[in-house]
């Protein structure tokens, strides 16, 4: 595959809406690329591509020596992502149309003092659409609405394998994936080296609440509270401890306190939480702990890490996941015992019927419990996402009112649309940030909200713009922490535009009182 080959799949991708026809684009791919090319591409769509990312700053320096400042700005500004900018503004040179394996090689190993030449001399010699792609390659940016496990999907459909075949060896794999590919030709068995994969795919719950609950019998499953931390794999294997997140990254480095504690042999699923002794922390303390290379002692002592268990995948060299839930509750249930105290079995509710378990849900005994999972008892794990095993009921959502304050240009697809839009609450007599939300409006939406930044622009601040205080928009988001970083001393957590309120004057939105007051009640 050459790049430009690989320009014109991520442009077909990115602009092809349906799930199926991208993964029909993908399995073409796979067809007409040869190795290593192919597996080069498939890392470089599920995220598995590690190079040395190039930062903005560098293209925007680099950016500016061939082209005006102001230009560039302003084009900046009109296109909204920085890659597809440079991409378009870039003076045209002689066209080369290298493989994509020799992109990828000398990205991955060229040192950094000779970056700024190299990426200038590939800029020099590509067309728009091979820039483009080059620059999302070098900065690891790639947006193109293909998921890793939608691109796994695509393989395995293309090479007639179980899709959960290759999940299973999936972390165990490196770029251009050889073995895997020669694999589904037929030349070579099953890797070896996936025959025991570190990680192994975690299941995942869908969504429910009362009325869909209300058609199954509450007696086949069980059910637990769902504690707002981060899912983890903990494994221990012969001798080597490792936590994973549920994507499969290694974290251990952030949590080398958990990591002492795993005196086992197996694999756990659970999640990972900062707490005090009997009090577990809001997700703002665990988000201290979050991406360190290192923890210090100070905050090992202050944001002591815990792990609440959900289930067993592996104990004692045996593979549970064919079996049932209940089965591997009470392997589970034995196996955390000499564990403690830190390491905890996250405890099962007693409820008879939904409308019991909806009382529960309304009346958490901690305010970090986000809602309640439910689980069928004779499920067996299984890799992924899947209607009936196992659902999660969140509680509702917060919601308030607030003000529109600021837009700025969405990447990808809503390159040509403000769609990532700050908002703010009342504080006396001024509008204060509490938030920035990019999602949960609809297309037409969308195409309001842009209309109303283009038509209601104040201020100009290079991509974003400061809007008219007209704009009402009910957010909702999931929980609050306090925040220093913030003029308002709240953060919200996982905030969404629920609906616009044309119907509500700004002086009628909410304000931080009733931010601090949820937040006082949290905590």
């Amino acid at each position: 595959m050459s790049l430009a080959a690989f320009a014109t799949l991520l442009e077909r991708l990115a602009f092809t809406p349906q799930r199926l026809g991208k993964e029909r684009l993908l399995m073409q791919a796979f067809t007409d690329s040869p190795d290593p090319q192919r597996g080069l591409m498939l890392a470089a769509i599920t995220g598995d591509l590690k190079l040395r990312q190039v930062t903005p700053s560098l293209l925007r320096g680099l950016t500016e020596t061939r082209v005006d400042a102001q230009l560039f700005a302003a084009s900046y500004d009109f296109v909204g992502d920085l890659a597809e900018t440079i991409a378009l503004i870039w003076p045209e040179g002689t066209r080369s149309d290298p493989p994509l394996s020799e992109v990828v090689e000398e990205l991955a190993t060229t040192p950094k003092t000779r970056l700024p030449a190299l990426i200038t001399a590939r800029l020099d010699s590509l067309g728009p659409s091979e820039r483009y792609a080059y620059l999302k390659l070098a900065t690891g940016a790639l947006r193109v609405g293909v998921s890793a496990r939608l691109a796994r999907t695509a393989f395995a459909t293309w090479a007639t394998l179980p899709v959960s075949e290759v999940e299973e060896i999936w972390h165990a794999l490196s770029p251009p994936y050889l073995d895997l590919f020669a694999w589904a030709a037929g030349t070579a068995p099953r890797p070896e080296a996936a025959a025991r994969a570190p990680f192994r795919p975690v299941m995942l719950s869908t969504p429910t609440d009362l009325d869909q609950l209300s058609a199954l019998d509450p007696t086949a499953y069980a059910a637990e509270w769902k504690w707002d931390g981060i899912r983890i794999q903990a494994v221990s294997d012969g001798g080597t401890r490792r936590l994973y997140s549920r994507t499969g990254e290694d974290i251990s480095a952030a949590f080398p306190d958990i990591v002492d504690l795993m005196d086992f042999d197996g694999t756990l699923d659970g999640e990972l939480l900062v707490r005090r002794d009997a009090e577990i922390a809001s997700f703002g303390d665990l988000q201290q702990r979050l991406n360190r290379k290192t923890v210090t002692p100070a905050m090992l002592r202050s944001h002591p890490a815990g792990l609440r268990l959900y289930d067993v995948l592996i104990w004692e060299g045996s593979d549970l996941r064919d079996q049932p839930y209940d089965t591997r509750r009470a392997v589970l249930t034995k196996a955390v015992a000499p564990l403690g105290p830190r390491i905890d079995l996250s405890p099962e509710l007693d409820f008879q019927t939904w409308d019991d378990l909806a009382a529960l849900r309304l009346n958490p005994p901690a305010t970090v419990i986000e809602g309640v999972m439910i689980k069928r008892r004779d499920s067996p794990y299984l890799a992924g996402r899947m209607k009936g095993p196992w659902f999660k009921w969140k509680r509702d959502p917060h919601l308030i009112d607030a003000v529109l304050l600021y837009a700025q240009r969405g990447h990808g697809k809503r390159s040509g649309y403000y769609s990532d839009f700050t908002f703010g609450v009342w504080n006396g007599d001024e509008l204060v940030p509490v938030g920035k939300a990019y999602f949960g409006f609809t297309d037409a939406e969308l195409k309001d909200l842009d209309r109303f930044v283009r038509n209601n622009t104040v201020e100009r601040f290079g991509s974003v713009r400061s809007v008219a205080r007209t704009k009402v928009v009910e957010v909702a988001f999931e929980g609050l922490n306090r925040s220093t970083r913030h003029k308002s001393g709240v953060a919200m957590r996982f905030p969404r535009i629920n609906r616009i309120r044309d119907d509500k004057p700004a002086a009628e939105a909410d304000h931080l009182s009733t931010l601090q007051a949820m937040l006082d009640r949290e905590t």
